[in-house]
Formats: C-alpha cells, structure tokens, sequence
C-alpha cells in the first residue's frame, strides 16, 4: 500500500496495539513499513510475518533491547539513549523533545552532538498535543532545520492527525496508525 502523502515520504504504519490477526490485514492491503513500540512484541509480529514487512522500531528504546532491534529492523525512530546508541547496529533516529516536555522523551536540541557518531542518520520528534495540525508546524520545521544544520537527510515526524503538515515541513518517515483501524487508540499517535 503506497499511500500518497508526498514525494520522498514514507508512510510507517504504527503497530503499538494492532494483533496478529490485524497484522495479516495490514500484510494482506500490501502495507510495506510497520513500527513497533515494544522489543516482546516486536519479536512476535516478526516471528509471524517476518519478510511481510520492513520493520523499524519507534518505542523507547532500552539499550538491552538493541539486540532484538539489530536482528530484525532497518531503522530506529526514537534514540535518546548514548547507551542504547553504542549497542546499535542499525542506523537510527535521535529523538528530540522540542518542547521540553517532562512527559515524552528525546534529548535536547543541544545534547545531538553526543549521538552524531553513532549511525545516526536523521531526526524525530513528537510535537506538543493539538487537535490543530497547523499549530505542529513550527515543531516539524524547528526538527528540519536541526537536522540540516548537522547535516542529516532522515526525519520522522507526523501522525496521523497532522502528518500531512510534517510532509509539507519535509518529513521523509509519518507515523499513522489509528487511521489504519477506524479510529482506535493505541499507535504512535501519542508518545510511547
């Protein structure tokens, strides 16, 4: 399933609480990246559907959980870990928290120096909670910016209430999973 959202944009479908039998339908409809917030239940989807899909990890990442992560998926969405970033093994995304939010996770704009040699190969984000897609954009353009100041191409940015908006703000990865399933709660729509 290509989902038109824009050139240069892939579409992740965020898997947090979809079963395996949601799984077969997302394989079935020819969805082709799927994240996973958790390493347990990463195994198992991958052990039903491994080559169904490309695999890429957006939960927070524990650095004793990089093991399973280096076995089984091309990308990491959500480094903010040096010690989770010394045991990867695939390239990665560091997480930033933008807004300094206590309750979401990332590092600090001025702590992305510390990662930058370790595989990293973009930036993500999780802006404040709106129900205004609009009012993202200044996040998603802050993250593009950042970005292009260390030199990195990859950033993941947008669900789906606002993925269009980080598409136009130059994302190259959206988040979209409660709109794969009618509305449900539960993806990558809310912080891990």
């Amino acid at each position: 399933m290509r989902a038109e959202v824009g050139p240069g944009v892939t579409v992740v479908a965020a898997t947090k609480y979809v079963s395996l039998a949601d799984m077969a339908v997302l394989a079935e409809a020819g969805v082709e990246v799927v994240g996973e917030n958790r390493a347990q239940d990463l195994e198992a989807k991958h052990a039903a559907f491994g080559d169904a899909f490309r695999w890429h990890f957006i939960g927070k990442l524990q650095s004793n959980k990089a093991r399973v992560v280096n076995r089984m998926c091309e990308l990491v969405h959500s480094l903010d870990s040096l010690s989770a970033a010394r045991r990867l093994e695939v390239p990665a995304l560091v997480q930033v928290n933008l807004a300094g939010e206590q309750s979401k996770a990332g590092v600090e704009p001025h702590e992305l120096a510390d990662y930058l040699g370790y595989g990293v190969v973009g930036l993500s984000t999780m802006p404040p909670a709106t129900t205004d897609p609009e009012v993202s954009r200044a996040w998603f353009r802050r993250l593009r910016e950042l970005a292009e100041e260390h030199g990195l191409t990859e950033l993941s940015m947008g669900t789906t209430q606002d993925y269009r908006v980080a598409a136009e703000e130059g994302a190259t990865f959206v988040r979209v999973g409660s709109v794969l399933f009618g509305g449900r709660e539960g993806s990558y729509d809310s912080p891990p």
